[in-house]
């Protein structure tokens, strides 16, 4: 187990160092951010004087390594916009971001998980095909035309929840059902696909045999084989909702990650965009990573892979 996970973890931080220096370059080659912050009638002195006050006029890989240096110290730099402390931004605003996506994730996983279960214990039976209609449904659908729908019709006509916001757990309502629904039809299929599989299994054909009861074949033998799958996948989730809530967040005007990034992106606010980018990215990686950790922990045999 424990070579298995540090296998794992070389893996997990070279993938965090790519992902830190390509959106770290990308960022900087987006535009002249020396002639965004002077402004539009500033002359070519000024521009010059802003880039060496800020270190812009430096090499792109000295500025990444000053930059990965405070960060390993907790120093992330200061917002461009508000001159505030990035950390701070950031931790202030987590809490939205990270409760927004658990709930979604948890509504989720009670709708589909069931929902997939009984799909393929009814397989090519009305129930398997209006599960498989709902899915299809549910991933053709954008989240965020879903969210102006949602709006409309419970905020605006039915007045049953407010309209935007993150003041009390009502407002969280509309956001949750967006997001939840958007993973839905993933977790519903996969859910589906691996109670076949293990359905159709010797050690379920024996266990039946041997005259257990039915619930005890589907729910203690079958699903906890058929799970293994749905765990990987619902820790991806996660880490999408948590860096996918930014339309979600900014529709509702939820004070949350998701939107500081996008008043970032608008205001061209580099540093806080630059540590957003990679709390996601880092978020991503360590969730990822457990999932590994339980699969392997569930199935011995995944730590031969």
């Amino acid at each position: 187990m424990l070579k298995f996970f540090l296998r794992r973890f070389i893996i997990a931080v070279c993938v965090a160092v790519t992902v830190s220096i390509i959106g770290f370059c990308l960022l900087r080659m987006s535009g002249d951010l020396a002639a965004v912050l002077a402004g539009e009638n500033a002359s070519p002195e000024d521009i010059s004087r802003i880039a060496a006050s800020y270190g812009l006029d430096r090499p792109y890989y000295i500025q990444y390594l000053d930059w990965v240096t405070s960060a390993l110290r907790g120093d992330l730099g200061r917002s461009l916009f508000t001159n505030e402390p990035v950390s701070g931004l950031i931790m202030d605003r987590i809490g939205v971001t990270a409760g927004l996506a658990v709930a979604s994730l948890l509504l989720a996983l009670l709708i589909a998980v069931p929902l997939g279960v009984l799909a393929a214990v009814k397989a090519n039976t009305w129930v398997d095909r209006s599960a498989l209609v709902f899915s299809v449904a549910g991933q053709a659908t954008p989240s965020f035309w879903l969210a102006l729908l949602l709006i409309l019709v419970f905020a605006v006509q039915l007045r049953w929840v407010p309209v935007s916001g993150s003041g009390t757990a009502a407002h969280f309502i509309l956001p949750v059902i967006t997001l939840a629904v958007s993973i839905m039809p993933s977790t519903m299929r996969i859910t589906r696909a691996g109670m076949m599989e293990v359905l159709s299994s010797d050690y379920v054909r024996t266990a039946r045999a041997k005259g257990l009861a039915p619930f005890k074949v589907l729910f203690k033998h079958a699903l906890r084989n058929a799970i293994l799958p749905v765990v990987s996948l619902a820790a991806v989730q996660l880490g999408l909702l948590l860096g996918g809530s930014v339309i979600v967040e900014s529709i509702f005007a939820l004070n949350g990650v998701g939107y500081l990034a996008f008043q970032s992106i608008v205001r061209v606010d580099f540093p806080v965009v630059q540590s957003i980018l990679m709390f996601l990215a880092c978020s991503y990686i360590i969730l990822t990573l457990l999932s590994d950790l339980i699969n392997a922990k569930l199935d011995p045999r995944v730590q031969l892979t």
